[in-house]
């Protein structure tokens, strides 16, 4: 269970680093992206082993990634768009 916590806060991290690099004028403070990510990929981890039980190294990872993704996607704002008026105002 330590290495699949550890590597489920590794991935959800980079994940989370990735998104502050790729998106960063549509997300938050970067100390805020990589928390969540981070939490994000141990909470699921946490609930993916909770649901298949011990053994399940991959899924493991793989549900503790999509709730990090999941996660960071709630964070994202949308793109600033300027007012555009009417021709007729």
């Amino acid at each position: 269970m330590f290495l699949e916590a550890l590597g489920s806060a590794l991935l959800g991290f980079a994940l989370a680093w990735a998104a502050a690099h790729r998106l960063a004028d549509r997300l938050p403070v970067r100390v805020t992206v990589l928390l969540t990510g981070t939490v994000g990929g141990v909470f699921g981890a946490l609930v993916t082993h909770g649901a298949l039980g011990p053994g399940h190294f991959l899924a493991t990872l793989v549900g503790a990634v999509a709730v990090a993704a999941v996660l960071i996607s709630l964070l994202i704002r949308p793109a600033s768009s300027r007012l555009r008026r009417s021709a007729a105002a």
